[in-house]
């Protein structure tokens, strides 16, 4: 059976994997959001220049506005429940950690109670040794 410490220190590990996880899929979508804004202004930039980009009409530019547009609001709306995640994730872990830390520190304490009471009882055993011979 592992100890309280080692299911601990494994769980802190796992946990802070998926906040890794959790911080890579934040940034794939900040990474698409800023392509859809990109398009979104480019478009914006055909419809105001005078002379269309060959085989497109107005209609079709406005259009793929409209439809960058929505999927760029959705992104954003995806990434701020991400980053929401994120956060809670990060307080977990943060808060897990303590508790690792305060579960291993009090196994520490008792090993080193029971090397104290090991040296201690050894100690008195050399005592009434060393009495007995005098």
């Amino acid at each position: 059976m592992t100890s309280r410490a080692e299911r601990l220190t494994r769980l802190v590990s796992l946990m802070k994997l998926q906040l890794r996880l959790s911080e890579w899929q934040l940034v794939q979508l900040r990474q698409r959001e800023q392509h859809l804004q990109d398009e979104e202004v480019y478009l914006v930039g055909a419809l105001n220049d005078a002379e269309l980009p060959a085989g497109s009409s107005s209609y079709s530019i406005s259009r793929r506005l409209a439809t960058t547009s929505v999927g760029a609001r959705a992104v954003q709306a995806e990434a701020e429940k991400q980053l929401g995640q994120v956060h809670a994730q990060s307080r977990r872990v943060k808060h897990l950690e303590q508790v690792a830390r305060g579960v291993i520190a009090s196994k520490q304490r008792e090993a080193e109670m029971r090397v104290l009471e090991e040296i201690a009882g050894a100690h008195s055993g050399a005592r009434d040794w060393t009495s007995i011979s005098s």
